[in-house]
């Protein structure tokens, strides 16, 4: 007997959601309808629910206003099956990419919550709305015939880093009424994500990012030719600060506004570089830097080349479309991740950037730089600086763990946004030489909303005094925290900028990875002036790979207390961190080159742990791994030290030996008799 197919009642349950809405006296448009050119512009340049490009429909959508004016975008999916509401995935997040971190085209297009999600993210990805209500809704026909239904109502936003989160539980729409919809927006500002949920989608959004930033730099490396390594830098800076723009004061700049024109002023070059004028403007940057950026970026935004339209269309304006589709969506959720400095990686990576400084432009890893910050003993208050900056990676690292800490500390939440304005405009400053590098420097800090007021393009060992930059230039930074990764083929291994950074400190701590050798020969003078002055609490023996594919170079951590000379009793923890419980490959193609096997997250709080309080908290780490001893101040090459071995056998040692003799003297004995007995 054929199986019964199963109709679809999506045309009933929209009928029945939009009569609500109709209700309601919502002005609400329907699929083929408009709401706005930005939002119809955003829905048709996303990827679409089946996997193709644009053509993105909601059933149903609204754009609602509350008492403050403002406006929240509501997107409605209808379904017509039974449990095809919402698809989770085992973290209880709604399941829009597959586990190898691609959008999961068949369940959006499935399940009614999962792709009003998707189209939520088009709006985050393409406009200046970044909070958005997805709503699914589906149901089917009892044995009655009476319609059943359920409703989804989600949240996305870049809190939430676009993957949504549910809101409550819901049996109609009225919600979205009026009078109702104040209380409905302040219960969703109520909503908050715990420090551990967090992590885990800073965590997931961070391996797509990787997988986007590998199709982006291939794509550019293969197919756009003539672009020098800066140019495809300043290119990627210019493409996303022309399209971060400003609520209610810079507008996005959209694909569809570069024409490819030759008219003189009126080149894709000249319309994003006024469109990176008008955004500076507003982030009231110091004149200085606002010129310095956009000198810089004009010189490659002007050239001839990249504005000569081919067959209509100019070389910077695919760049540009290609810079917004792959990346747009990311720099846009706030993130608080080194955006840049994977960007920077990514680009090494493809390009070979300054081969013949390898050792000098590779950037520290996301998570050695939320370690260091957490050895330097970051919080709320600290004032921290970074004498060789890269990209920014470990101030944004430092950035974190302050707001995290001012989150834990502060409970009015008007309070708290004063102290994070605080912490991003006056307690981070970074000192970058190397022009290009530096300017990914500012881009990592504007992204992050804006803590780019401090960050220098100087030398940091001949041209700094030790004061902020620009507006401030004659006040003293109090520096209380410093985090370093210097280049290595400078004096002493990078030891030079480590003694002339804690010269400049009265108090505070310090975590520096360095090459190793600099603890055991290379840097002996600068060892023993800075324990002149400062105390060696730890010395950190890290993973071989941890550079793997950018460097071979082996790396300790080293973590001083500022101020206080180093005395021969004081105890020295030696820590041997080369099992970190993190696979590394070096793939370029890979989604993924980084894996915890190991649970590397319990062993890097471990490490700051013990660093902090010593052996009471080993639970992973054994004795082996770690030991507390002394070095000689006056020596400069005995800081790489390993825990000793154990010489002298232990009683039990030679019990265990005797024992052992003993049954295998036995065995061999009775051996022989059986033998003797079969004749053998």
């Amino acid at each position: 007997m054929a199986k019964k197919t199963i109709q679809s009642v999506e045309p009933n349950i929209a009928d029945l959601g939009n009569s609500w809405l109709k209700s309601y006296n919502l002005n609400y448009k329907l699929e083929q309808e408009s709401i706005n050119a930005e939002i119809d512009q955003a829905l048709n340049d996303y990827a679409s629910k089946n996997g193709g490009v644009g053509g993105n429909r909601p059933d149903a959508k609204l754009l609602l206003y509350d008492k403050n004016l403002n406006a929240y975008p509501v997107l409605i999916e209808y379904k017509g099956y039974k449990d095809k509401l919402v698809k989770l995935d085992s973290s209880g997040k709604v399941a829009n990419n597959t586990t190898k971190n691609i959008p999961d085209f068949k369940t959006i297009n499935s399940y009614a919550v999962n792709g009003a999600v998707h189209y939520a993210n088009a709006l985050l990805h393409y406009t200046n709305y970044t909070s958005i209500f997805a709503i699914g809704m589906t149901g089917y026909k009892d044995e009655f015939e009476k319609l059943q239904y359920e409703i989804g109502v989600y949240y996305v936003s870049k809190s939430n880093f676009g993957l949504g989160q549910k809101i409550g539980e819901y049996t109609d729409f009225s919600f979205l009424k009026k009078e109702n919809f104040d209380e409905f927006v302040q219960k969703v500002k109520r909503l908050s994500l715990s420090q551990d949920e967090i992590d885990r989608l800073r965590e997931q959004r961070e391996h797509e990012i990787d997988a986007s930033l590998v199709k982006l730099n291939n794509d550019i490396y293969q197919n756009e030719k003539g672009l020098g390594e800066q140019d495809r830098v300043y290119l990627v800076a210019a493409s996303i600060i022309a399209t971060l723009g400003i609520p209610n004061k810079v507008a996005v700049l959209e694909k569809s506004e570069l024409k490819s024109s030759v008219e003189e002023g009126n080149r894709d070059g000249d319309i994003i570089l006024r469109k990176i004028k008008a955004f500076l403007n507003e982030k009231k940057l110091p004149q200085e830097k606002k010129e310095m950026i956009e000198r810089t970026l004009a010189n490659t935004l002007l050239t001839d080349n990249i504005n000569k339209p081919e067959n209509g269309e100019s070389q910077l304006k695919r760049v540009f479309v290609k810079i917004v589709d792959d990346l747009g969506i990311y720099y846009k959720i706030g993130l608080t991740t080194d955006f840049t400095g994977r960007l920077f990686n990514e680009m090494y990576n493809w390009l070979g950037f300054s081969q013949d400084k390898l050792n000098d432009v590779v950037l520290t890893p996301s998570y050695v730089a939320t370690l260091l910050a957490k050895l330097a003993r970051v919080n709320m208050d600290s004032y921290v600086w970074d004498f060789a900056t890269g990209s920014a990676g470990l101030l944004v690292a430092a950035m974190n763990e302050m707001l995290i800490d001012a989150k834990r500390k502060i409970k009015s939440p008007e309070e708290f946004e004063i102290k994070a304005a605080t912490i991003k405009a006056n307690q981070l400053l970074g000192l970058e030489i190397i022009s290009s590098v530096y300017m990914l420097a500012i881009l990592n800090m504007i992204l992050m909303g804006d803590g780019s007021s401090n960050i220098l393009n100087k030398d940091s060992l001949k041209d700094f005094d030790g004061n902020y930059g620009f507006c401030n230039a004659e006040k003293p930074f109090p520096a209380t925290a410093f985090v370093l990764n210097p280049p290595y083929s400078t004096a002493g291994n990078g030891m030079v900028f480590v003694e002339h950074g804690l010269s400049m400190m009265n108090r505070g701590y310090a975590a520096i990875i360095i090459q190793s050798s600099a603890g055991s020969g290379k840097a002996i003078e600068y060892n023993k002036k800075i324990l002149k002055h400062n105390t060696l609490l730890a010395s950190i023996k890290m993973p071989e790979d941890l550079f793997v594919g950018r460097s071979s170079v082996h790396t300790h951590i080293y973590v001083f207390r500022v101020g206080e000379e180093h005395k021969e009793d004081d105890i020295v923890k030696f820590i041997d961190f080369s099992n970190d419980g993190y696979s590394r490959s070096n793939r370029k193609k890979a989604k993924c080159n980084l894996k915890d096997t190991d649970n590397a997250k319990g062993r890097y709080q471990e490490i700051v742990d013990l660093v902090r309080f010593g052996k009471s908290k080993l639970k992973i780490f054994t004795e082996k791994e770690y030991f507390e001893g002394h070095i000689d101040p006056n020596n400069g090459a005995d800081w790489n030290q390993t825990a000793p071995l154990e010489t002298k056998p232990a009683f039990n040692d030679f019990v265990n030996t005797v024992s052992d003799y003993l049954v295998w003297e036995v065995s061999r004995v009775m051996k022989q008799g059986e033998d003797n007995c079969l004749g053998k």
